[in-house]
C-alpha cells in the first residue's frame, strides 16, 4: 500500500532506538552465559560418575538429570536470539551485518534444538540422529557471526572489530580439533570452545549496553 499522509503521521520515517530494550537484551545475553555455566557446573556435581574432563556437555544433557543442562541451553539460546534482536534494532553495517544477524538467529536455534532433541549421536538409532549435523551448523554459525559482524562493530569502536576477528580466528583454528581429540579429554576441550563463544556474546552485549547509555 503506498504511503499516505495518515500513515506518515502515525509512523514517522525515523524511529528512535529504545535504550531500555537494548539494556534488557544485553543483560539477557550476560545472563544466558551465566545460566549455561552454572547449569554445567551443577550437573557436573549432580550427575553420578561424570568426569568433566572426559565427558562432554552433551553427556550431561542426556539421562535422568538432563533438565539441568537443558535449562542452561534454552537460556543461552534466548541470549543469542536477544543479541540478534539488538543487532537488528541497531543496524551498524551493510549486507555483512545482516548476515551476522541471521547467523546469530541460526546459532540460537541450533542451541535450542540440541537441547530439545535430547539425542547426542551416542549410537542412538531411534529415528534420525542429527546431533552431529547440528554441531557442524553451530560451528559455521559461530564463524559467520564473528566475521560478518566485525566491520559494523568497528563503527562503535575499533576494539570490537579486533575482538570479533580474533575470536573468529581462534574458533576456526580450535573448533575442528575437537573431532580429532581422544575421548578422555574432549569434555574439557568442549568447555574451552564454549568459553570462546562467550567472548562473542559478551562483546556484543557490551557493545549494545554501551549503545543504550544516554
Amino acid at each position: 500500500m503506498p504511503p499516505t499522509v495518515a500513515t506518515d503521521d502515525q509512523m514517522p520515517p525515523e524511529i528512535d532506538e529504545q535504550p531500555r530494550l537494548l539494556r534488557f537484551l544485553s543483560l539477557l545475553a550476560v545472563f544466558g552465559c551465566v545460566a549455561l555455566t552454572c547449569s554445567i557446573l551443577i550437573a557436573d556435581f549432580v550427575v553420578p560418575d561424570h568426569d568433566w574432563i572426559a565427558d562432554t556437555i552433551s553427556d550431561l544433557g542426556a539421562g535422568r538429570y538432563e533438565f539441568i543442562v537443558d535449562i542452561g541451553l534454552y537460556t543461552f539460546s534466548a541470549a543469542l536470539i536477544g543479541l540478534a534482536l539488538s543487532a537488528a534494532h541497531v543496524h551498524l553495517g551493510a549486507w555483512d551485518w545482516s548476515v551476522g544477524i541471521i547467523a546469530l538467529i541460526v546459532f540460537g536455534l541450533l542451541v535450542f534444538l540440541i537441547g530439545a532433541r535430547n539425542e547426542y549421536g551416542d549410537n542412538d538409532s531411534d529415528g534420525w540422529v542429527i546431533h552431529e549435523y547440528l554441531v557442524y551448523g553451530l560451528g559455521v554459525a559461530m564463524t559467520v557471526a564473528c566475521f560478518a559482524l566485525a566491520r559494523g562493530a568497528a563503527r562503535a569502536s575499533p576494539r570490537y572489530r579486533r575482538i570479533l576477528i580474533a575470536t573468529g580466528i581462534v574458533w576456526v583454528v580450535s573448533a575442528p580439533v575437537f573431532f580429532f581429540l581422544p575421548t578422555d579429554i574432549d569434555g574439557i576441550y568442549e568447555r574451552y570452545l564454549g568459553a570462546v563463544s562467550f567472548v562473542l556474546i559478551l562483546s556484543l552485549a557490551h557493545l549494545f549496553y554501551q549503545r543504550s547509555k544516554p
